[in-house]
């Protein structure tokens, strides 16, 4: 087996990290949601949609909470999960593989879902996680607008960085709903994204984390 090393899998951060302008968190989220809250009313006013009637009238702050306090609260540094690790006291050694986590994020090209399952596992350093915060860094990660790619590398990293190991393999299956719902519309493939580091270079312990994920 090749010699393994951290300085092979690490990526600086500027290829991965989501583009934000420096100022992005000068503006609290109550002042977001009123501006962006204003912007929609004009977009839906364009679009000829009568706002006085009652199905319509709050659509516009609606919108506005779903994009600051929801779908997209990935953004936001202070809703980064906090990890709780354990001491991997019973000397477990073999990978831990958690599957099927949903993703739902959007598009930061068209502003449409991306859906499906992520696959993750690691092998520990010495150190354990509570499992729900695998899934709690799926989900802060996928609540902002990506690319499947960039959010496959994302989720990679924050589960390196907070293991203290290289061992993580990272697979993501999503639907585009860019692809499925407008364009070419085709509503039956998939997109894969993966990212193997450490142990999971060696072909046979990527090949055993692809069997567990299969059945």
């Amino acid at each position: 087996m090749p010699d393994l090393n951290r300085a092979d899998y690490e990526i600086e951060p500027e290829y991965y990290e989501t583009p934000l302008k420096t100022n992005a968190f000068d503006i609290d989220d109550e002042t977001k949601i009123a501006l962006i809250s204003e912007h929609f009313t004009s977009i839906l006013n364009i679009l000829g949609l009568d706002l006085r009637d009652d199905s319509l009238k709050g659509t516009p702050g609606r919108i506005a909470k779903m994009y600051v306090k929801e779908i997209f609260s990935g953004l936001n540094p202070a809703n980064k999960p906090a990890t709780t690790l354990f001491e991997n006291r019973y000397r477990y050694s073999e990978m831990l593989v958690e599957k099927n986590i949903s993703v739902f994020s959007n598009c930061e090209h068209h502003f449409v879902p991306i859906t499906g399952k992520a696959h993750v596992a690691y092998i520990s350093n010495g150190k354990v996680i509570g499992l729900s915060k695998l899934n709690r860094i799926v989900q802060y990660y996928s609540r902002r607008p990506q690319v499947q790619e960039r959010l496959t590398v994302q989720i990679a990293q924050e589960i390196k960085r907070v293991m203290d190991t290289d061992d993580v393999a990272v697979m993501i299956d999503a639907n585009h709903h860019c692809v499925s719902s407008r364009g070419i519309q085709d509503s039956g493939s998939s997109t894969v994204t993966t990212s193997f580091s450490g142990k999971f270079k060696d072909m046979d312990t990527r090949n055993e984390f692809l069997r567990y994920i299969a059945q």
